[in-house]
């Protein structure tokens, strides 16, 4: 039914009722409708956890701010230890595309939230971007870093 992704397996919880499967989400610490986006969110924030040691603590899911008098909601938000957002994760289901739409999407939300690091996933495809704003460039990672590496 969900295809498979380019991240480790995640130990997802999930839940069948009628027609509808559910799963757990450890950061919201609730029941979700499993739709390919949650499907490659989940993923994302156990990959985040268990390969990246992201600090679970530290990690916002479906995170709220306000542009232009409108709420949006990043899929993923990470803080560091002063509670400063760091990097922001954007999921789309695995049949939408990485492009540019979705980097300028990302980039709205990094105008409010400020954050050194971007990620863009659709499960199989992984983009990472590192912001240097002193010299104001944007450049690609091959890998994102570990949650201690995040500078």
């Amino acid at each position: 039914m969900f295809s498979p992704l380019s991240f480790p397996k995640a130990d997802l919880k999930l839940s069948k009722k009628g027609e509808h499967i559910s799963v757990w989400c450890i950061i919201r610490k609730k029941q979700l409708k499993l739709t390919p986006e949650e499907w490659v969110r989940q993923h994302v924030i156990h990959y985040l956890i268990n390969e990246k040691f992201y600090p679970i603590g530290l990690i916002a899911s479906e995170f709220s701010i306000e542009i232009n008098g409108l709420v949006r909601r990043c899929d993923i938000v990470v803080f560091d230890k002063e509670k400063t957002p760091i990097l922001i994760v954007e999921c789309k289901a695995t049949d939408e595309e990485i492009n540019e739409k979705v980097l300028h999407q990302i980039a709205q939300y990094n105008f409010k939230l400020n954050t050194s690091f971007l990620f863009l996933t659709n499960g199989v495809m992984k983009v990472t971007c590192k912001i240097n704003r002193s010299e104001q460039t944007l450049s690609y990672l091959k890998e994102l870093p570990n949650f201690k590496d995040l500078k």
